[in-house]
């Protein structure tokens, strides 16, 4: 299925390792505010969206590891928001969670200043942490960049955000946000997806190019399988942190919300010739993301070698043979045991069988972690449908499950399935364990961790 049909058819549905120099002497002002933008091309109507300085996706914010970012954010929304800075080992004030870290920054004129270290190189992202159901499903979220002190050479480097929405025939963002029927199920998946905030029909390349190519799952439920045809490029990082590169030649990219990975393009087409990027993560629903297209240029010429691996980030690794171990049974949905009429009250999913609102997951921790000690979460989806669970203010190792052997801070686990991660609780504060799907977090799949 090609995209406009696709559009078409709108019924479908802490103590950190080291600080830097900040990056400024004052913080840069990144403002929310409603505003409207051509997500379906300029021959359709503008979509209203709200976006961070104007712009879906928000703008890249590019740093140096070791640098601070200190960002004042302003709130010109209807209503009231925060900042979740993904992926960062940051101290536990900054975190964008409200009513847990912070009091929510209050609308139309409401003010916060984020500021903390980078000490983890990596693509990461940032987005709302309050209302995030429709918050970002309206259009926020943003690329925040760490560069390593010495990255891969490369000829081009590029952030792809991808992001879904659900437009109807007027290119409108249907208002059915937390619907019974997406809060149940799979969440928010979307009829319409955007690179970079449109539809991308053509991607240039120019033959013999090395490209860096950072991709970003903005989307609430949306899952990525993507094929590059003709392609076979090397993942280097997944959520921010460097892997022993490994060239895709058949497999594809999985990316469930929130996730990232770096990958090293090779461009070897013929100058002239046309590649598809497919998305066929929902078979039956597969659909051609852009095509990359080779300019009739002469192509470049390189000997193509396997890239480096990236230095390691400085996190510290768990001890697994002494490790405290947990279960955290993930439950609920529809086709599973869902909440009781009782418990139910727009509560779909359960977290070791009893469902917890997003608003007073800060009242009750789940786990008490010692400061310094390593764990071990096994993770049990007991459900018919996909979580990616994500921790903040750590990075984990995943020892079992899908990408086993490979550290960050989302693993996507499977429909009854689980997964093993180890970390060391070294960031003391109350931290958020959740579904990044955003309708299962919204409806009882969210919870807290306290370290220390």
């Amino acid at each position: 299925m090609n995209r406009r049909r696709f559009l078409s058819a709108s019924g479908l549905l802490a103590s950190l390792p080291f600080w830097g120099k900040a990056f400024a002497d004052n913080p840069r002002v990144l403002k929310l505010r409603p505003t409207s933008q051509h997500l379906v091309g300029a021959q359709n109507p503008k979509t209203d969206v709200w976006a961070y300085d104007g712009t879906v996706p928000g703008p890249v914010l590019r740093y140096r590891q070791g640098d601070v970012l200190r960002i004042e954010v302003e709130n010109a929304l209807p209503v009231a928001t925060t900042v979740h800075w993904h992926g960062i080992r940051l101290p536990n004030a900054m975190d964008g969670v409200p009513e847990v870290t912070q009091k929510p920054i209050a609308a139309n004129g409401g003010r916060f200043t984020y500021e903390f270290a980078l000490p983890d190189a990596g693509t990461f992202w940032y987005h709302p942490h309050l209302g995030s159901a429709e918050q970002v499903g309206r259009g926020l979220a943003g690329a925040l960049i760490v560069e390593e002190r010495d990255p891969p050479k490369v000829d081009r480097e590029l952030v792809w955000v991808l992001s879904d929405w659900r437009l109807d025939r007027q290119a409108r963002i249907t208002p059915d946000f937390l619907s019974p029927m997406d809060s149940s199920h799979n969440g928010r998946v979307g009829n319409t997806v955007t690179v970079n905030g449109s539809i991308q029909e053509v991607f240039s390349l120019r033959s013999g190019e090395r490209i860096r190519l950072r991709l970003i799952n903005a989307s609430n439920a949306r899952i990525y399988g993507l094929h590059f045809e003709g392609h076979a490029p090397w993942l280097i990082a997944f959520d921010g942190h460097p892997v022993e590169p490994r060239r895709l030649e058949e497999e594809r990219v999985v990316l469930g919300p929130a996730q990232r990975a770096d990958l090293i393009l090779e461009c070897n087409g013929a100058p002239g010739s046309r590649h598809r990027v497919i998305d066929d993560f929902y078979q039956r629903r597969a659909y051609r993301l852009l095509d990359l297209a080779y300019t009739n240029d002469e192509p470049l010429m390189r000997t193509m070698e396997i890239p480096a691996r990236l230095p390691v980030n400085p996190f510290k690794r768990p001890d697994l043979n002494g490790a405290e171990r947990h279960r955290i049974v993930f439950g609920g949905g529809m086709m599973g045991a869902m909440p009781s009429q009782r418990e139910h009250r727009g509560m779909f999913w359960t977290i070791n069988g009893r469902p917890i609102d997003e608003h007073a997951a800060h009242a009750s921790p789940i786990l008490q972690l010692k400061k310094d000690a390593s764990y071990v979460l096994e993770l049990v989806n007991d459900t018919s449908w996909h979580h990616p669970i994500h921790l903040h203010g750590h990075v984990f190792e995943v020892i079992s499950g899908n990408r086993k052997g490979v550290a960050g801070d989302t693993v996507l686990i499977d429909p009854d399935s689980r997964a093993e991660i180890a970390f060391v609780a070294d960031n003391p504060g109350d931290w958020m364990l959740h579904c990044h799907v955003l309708e299962h977090q919204a409806t009882g799949m969210m919870a807290l961790v306290r370290v220390g």
